[in-house]
């Protein structure tokens, strides 16, 4: 999921969402990660739509449901519904209405502040909830659960045609509270799973020095903070003379668009292309380096695999595609495409597609991914033993180059 300022705010992506699912609601979080999110510009109405619908049909089914419903139903309740219900018309699980509550919660989320089990829901081509991307150290991750495994149910309740909103609003809940999931991996026998929520509060980097004077920093999501943390582990990394580093974006769902143009701009020269924009085949926006290279230079492996999303992915394909950095690990996520959000006065928010982003060399990421340039694999074997034979891989390119 990421976003982006528009002169002020921001724009999240994929998200990807997410975006990121991307949106990037991080859930245990957010899908923010899922796509990339910004407050509101101005875009070309959609062609062949009416200014104003007609909402004759519409109050036929509200007073069908007036007349008829045996239940307790509110005015801001049925209100919310076509709300949701609007955004769900289209299709795309990336484009989402939030309530004010629900705008607060995909915020907190994005900068890693919730109450859940410490992973990312996305949806697959087919429509299923999956997990892009458990967090490690987390309720999700210990457990088990895996990037790909499909939610089947959440408590008992069938995912079968829930948004990615609904797993997650149905997922999170208080510290120490459990939540019941039963996932699907690949053609195995359903897998079920009994989790503790906690309280999720993360820095968004870590860093460490490796033998052999190797710079190792980890960004778990593209947060605020994000940006400031990086410049400072960027400045030690360049007084400690680094011999070269590892930026690990493993399991990354994305975030904010700006901090990945930042984080970017820290290995490419000023004007150094790292995304472009697009709807259909026109571009309509651009993000190029900002300078402050300082570690332009410096041997750099980033290393990716299937929960790195959206923002992950931009800096993955700028630091590739600019040849500024050699990437290990497996094929990416695939959420390239770009959301705004837009706020309304209740406090209430659209999340809403608006383009498709593209790498400096032209190619789509939506469905497809980055592709490392060297293909390593970490098997059930090797992480249960707490091996790392990515980060194995990238230690050994950066003492030979």
């Amino acid at each position: 999921m990421e976003a982006k300022p528009k002169r002020r705010g921001r724009q999240v992506l994929r998200s990807l969402a997410a975006a990121f699912v991307l949106l990037i609601v991080f859930m245990l979080g957010v899908n923010v990660g899922s796509g990339q999110i910004s407050l509101a510009r101005h875009r070309a109405p959609s062609a062949g739509l009416p200014g104003r619908l007609n909402y004759g049909s519409v109050n036929q089914v509200y007073q069908s449901l007036k007349d008829n419903y045996d239940g307790k139903l509110t005015e801001e309740q049925l209100e919310n519904g076509l709300k949701h219900g609007l955004a769900n018309s289209t299709k795309d699980p990336y484009t989402v209405y939030f309530t004010a509550k629900e705008a607060k919660d995909f915020n907190d989320d994005l900068n890693s502040t919730f109450s859940g089990i410490g992973a990312q829901l996305g949806q697959d081509k087919d429509g299923n909830i999956e997990i892009i991307a458990p967090i490690d150290g987390f309720p999700a991750q210990k457990a088990g659960l895996l990037p790909k495994d499909i939610i089947t149910t959440i408590n008992r309740q069938n995912t079968s045609g829930m948004s990615v909103d609904e797993a997650v609003s149905k997922i999170r809940g208080q510290a120490g509270s459990k939540v019941k999931l039963q996932a699907v991996r690949g053609h195995a026998q359903p897998l079920d799973f009994t989790i503790t929520r906690q309280n999720i509060d993360l820095p968004s980097v870590k860093t460490k020095t490796l033998a052999g004077n190797i710079g190792y920093i980890q960004v778990t999501t593209f947060a605020d903070d994000t940006a400031d943390l990086f410049q400072k582990a960027a400045q030690q990394f360049k007084k400690d003379n680094v011999k070269g580093i590892v930026l690990d974006l493993r399991d990354d769902p994305g975030g904010l668009l700006d901090s990945a143009v930042k984080v970017s701009s820290l290995w490419l020269a000023p004007g150094q292309k790292i995304l472009d924009e697009k709807q259909g085949s026109k571009v309509v926006d651009s993000q190029s380096s900002q300078g402050d290279d300082i570690l332009h230079g410096i041997p750099t492996v980033v290393l990716i695999n299937q929960g790195s999303a959206s923002a992950s992915e931009i800096v993955a394909g700028a630091l590739r595609d600019n040849n500024a950095a050699y990437v290990i690990g497996e094929k990416s996520y695939g959420k390239g495409v770009v959301q705004q959000l837009i706020n309304f006065k209740d406090g209430g928010q659209l999340k809403v597609t608006v383009a498709s982003w593209y790498r400096p060399n032209g190619q789509s990421i939506n469905h497809k991914g980055v592709t490392p340039d060297q293909i390593v694999k970490i098997t059930p074997e090797q992480a249960k033993a707490d091996q790392d034979p990515q980060l194995e891989a990238a230690q050994t390119y950066l003492n030979k180059n």
